[in-house]
């Protein structure tokens, strides 16, 4: 009798053997998509391992060009070569950290002379002022940057591997690729773990060797109770810091202490104004609902609705003015307070918002930048401190900057440029653009009266808008410059206001720090319905930390020449 029907029958997935041999079980090959998803997320978390691990940034550090690296030691690293290093446990998450290269002071845009060595020295010592006293937003601004360039790393690595995969799809051809399906198709999970384990052990290693030569020294006393409490210093730099760190702590808490008192007393001045508004307006109702009852009754007058930011009248838009800033970031915080306490709709900047218009003074527009909330547009008319570079890096906000046209903004037409020239400390005023300014006025004034409709000219240095002001295509301007505010007053046939300087600047006196003279702001508020400027709000901060918010003032009108008065 036959035992066929006793031999075991090979499973699926089994291979027959002969010589009854039991049979040997085939892996299994995994549908062709869990093979494909699976390739694609190992690479991809391939891409952004090495994309994070590799970023890097350029961008300031004080007066000084850095380079900004992303580590896997856990500990931001400032090396200041010879002098030594700075460390501090790093925020950053997965064990990252930051190496920062400190590297020389730029030149692009100022050389120093030997006449001029003190005051740059200065302007060096006021750049390391403006980075620590605003360390989140330098924080920030180097968390993005590197996010960007890590995105950028992860996405050109991704298109390498992609590139290479078709290469070599090419070079073996149908029959090798099929082969290897088949050798290495069953193997997808396993090699895909591999993979991954392979890039732990890998970052893993790299982040237990790259330990920072401070990490066994004691943090710094002198930093207790700063941003940089628990600072190890290393080399040369633990011996200045601890002889002169706590002066500049001093100075550090002294300008932290008076912005702080500073925007409390301005925002006290904004309760009071406020609340004198309601005041007059109540007064004002109480005078409509006492006049006499007409014959026939009718519906009581329901007092004016105010507007955020205290105003009675609907429908106006609301402009907060900020001009010559120079880099002082300790006003950040009371701009905003004027932007939303005034229920702003537009911010304009009449220039000067660094103080030479470097790329490490980013840090001050960036300062100036997180002052506006998300959703008010800013326009700027960049003025002759700051440059191009200034310019892009507002623009990379969003911001409008003003180029010879005319924009709309909220339903306003604004016309305005960047100033012609360019002024440098120590170094003097040079016209930096192809045209002079008397040919930039010359043109704002074509530009405004052949588009016949503008509203606001914003430019920085007042005289340049007098053409335009001159021949009644422009019936308001606003500028900055002069740090001392005047106005608004007629000009030809237009209005001018010249804003004083935000930043409290004073003749010979630094614009970092408590400050030095009074900082001014200004709210207007523009009527759509007439195209006209309705009044000025002048914001005022003075050097003992006392804080106004002023009246609104009416815009005066404009008185046609006495010709023109005698032949209406």
């Amino acid at each position: 009798m036959s035992d066929e029907h006793d031999e075991p029958t090979p499973a699926d997935g089994d291979e027959k053997t002969s010589h009854g041999e039991r049979p040997v079980r085939r892996r299994r090959t995994p549908p062709r998509w869990v093979r494909w998803t699976l390739a694609g997320v190992t690479a991809a978390v391939a891409c952004l391992v090495f994309g994070v691990s590799t970023a890097t940034a350029q961008l300031g550090f004080g007066p000084h060009e850095a380079v900004y690296s992303v580590t896997n030691d856990s500990q931001v690293v400032v090396d200041l070569g010879p002098l030594g290093t700075l460390e501090i446990d790093s925020p950053l998450p997965l064990g990252l950290g930051v190496d920062v290269e400190v590297k020389e002071i730029p030149a692009d845009l100022t050389t120093v002379g030997a006449a001029n060595t003190l005051a740059a020295l200065g302007e060096d010592l006021e750049s390391y002022l403006q980075f620590f006293s605003s360390p989140d937003v330098a924080v920030r601004s180097v968390a993005l940057a590197l996010i960007e360039n890590a995105l950028w790393r992860s996405l050109g690595a991704a298109a390498v591997l992609v590139g290479a995969g078709f290469a070599l799809r090419w070079l073996l051809g149908p029959l090798r690729r099929r082969e290897l399906a088949d050798s290495l198709g069953p193997r997808t999970g396993e090699i895909a773990a591999g993979v991954v384990v392979v890039g732990l052990v890998v970052t893993t290693l790299s982040s237990a060797g790259a330990g920072s030569a401070g990490q066994g020294q004691p943090a710094s006393p002198v930093f207790a109770g700063t941003a940089l409490e628990g600072a190890r210093i290393t080399g040369r730099l633990a011996g200045v810091i601890d002889t002169y760190g706590g002066q500049l702590v001093k100075l550090y808490e002294d300008n932290e202490n008076f912005y702080t008192g500073a925007d409390d007393a301005l925002s006290a001045a904004w309760d009071a104004r406020l609340a004198s508004e309601a005041v007059t307006s109540a007064a004002d109702a109480g005078t409509l609902f006492a006049s006499p009852a007409p014959a026939e009754p009718t519906a009581p007058v329901a007092p004016p609705r105010a507007v955020p930011g205290g105003s009675a009248e609907e429908g106006l838009v609301t402009l907060v003015v900020i001009s010559d800033l120079h880099c002082n970031t300790g006003m950040t915080p009371l701009i905003r307070t004027t932007v939303e306490r005034s229920g702003a709709d537009v911010v304009l900047n009449a220039g000067d918002t660094t103080m030479n218009g470097t790329s490490v003074e980013k840090v001050c527009v960036d300062s100036f930048a997180s002052a506006v909330p998300r959703g008010v547009p800013m326009v700027v008319a960049d003025g002759n401190h700051d440059s191009q570079i200034t310019s892009d890096q507002e623009a990379a906000h969003g911001q409008t900057i003003l180029d010879g046209q005319v924009v709309e903004v909220d339903g306003m037409r604004i016309l305005g440029d960047r100033d012609a020239l360019e002024t440098r400390v120590g170094e003097g005023t040079n016209v930096a653009r192809e045209r002079t300014p008397e040919q930039q006025a010359a043109d704002l004034a074509t530009t405004a009266c052949d588009d016949d409709g503008v509203d606001l000219l914003l430019i920085h240095t007042p005289a340049v808008g007098l053409d335009a002001l001159e021949t009644g295509c422009v019936p308001f301007q606003v500028s900055g410059h002069t740090h001392s505010r005047s106005g608004p007053g007629q000009v030809g046939q237009g209005i001018r206001y010249v804003n004083g300087s935000t930043a409290g600047a004073a003749p010979s006196q630094p614009t970092v720090g408590p400050l030095h003279g009074t900082a001014e702001m200004t709210v207007l508020r523009f009527d759509p319905a007439t195209r006209t400027m309705v009044d000025v709000q002048v914001v005022s901060v003075t050097p003992d930390g006392a804080a106004t918010v002023g009246e609104r003032e009416p815009v005066p009108d404009v008185v046609p020449p006495a010709d023109d008065a005698l032949g209406s």
